[in-house]
This record gives C-alpha cells, sequence and structure tokens, in this order.
C-alpha cells in the first residue's frame, strides 16, 4: 500500500506525527486524571482502572506512533484517522492521494 507514498508527504508525516503522538499523550493524561482522581469506587478499584486504561492507551499508541517507516505511514496515518488524532486540517497537507487513501480506508 505505500510504495506510493511520496516523499513530500513523509515530510509532512513527521512533523504530525510528533503533533499528534502529543495530543494523543494530553488526551491519555486527562483521561487518567479523571480516572485517578474520581470518586467512583476505592482507591484499589481506580487504581485497576487507571492500569487498565493505561495499558489499553499504550497498545493503541504502540499501533499508531511506533516503528516510523515511509513504508507504514499511510497505515499509521489511517490508525491515528480512526483514534480522532487526524484531523481534516492535518490531513490537508497531504497529496491528494494520501489523503484520498486515508479517508477511504479509515471509513471502512
Amino acid at each position: 500500500m505505500s510504495a506510493e507514498f511520496p516523499e513530500s508527504d513523509w515530510g509532512r508525516f513527521k512533523e504530525v506525527h510528533q503533533r499528534l503522538l502529543e495530543r494523543y499523550c494530553g488526551g491519555v493524561l486527562q483521561e487518567l486524571a479523571a480516572v485517578s482522581l474520581g470518586s467512583d469506587g476505592t482507591a484499589h478499584e481506580r487504581y485497576l482502572r487507571a492500569y487498565k486504561l493505561i495499558h489499553k492507551r499504550n497498545e493503541e499508541m504502540a499501533h499508531a506512533f511506533d516503528d516510523l517507516r515511509r513504508s507504514t505511514a499511510d497505515m499509521q496515518l489511517v490508525i491515528m484517522r480512526r483514534l480522532g488524532l487526524l484531523t481534516d486540517e492535518d490531513l490537508s497537507g497531504f497529496s491528494e492521494q494520501t489523503q484520498m487513501r486515508v479517508r477511504t480506508i479509515a471509513s471502512l
């Protein structure tokens, strides 16, 4: 799928990658604060929910952001899109070809 990932998109991807990683981590930290500082359940129950949340979000983060390679960039963009991180504005900086591919696959 990524054999045709344009060089200009690769440069753009590396920029977007870092910004979206920060966006993702910020969202996870907000979720974690809500879980850990909430009043639902005991401290131990909140701890367990926080632990499960971190584990789940870490797996998502690995799929979306680890192994930064040109050959997997378009699939990572799809994952970022499905996670609600890659906005239309973010995507608009990529070539029409990449935008169309990401939108099509993300909508499946």
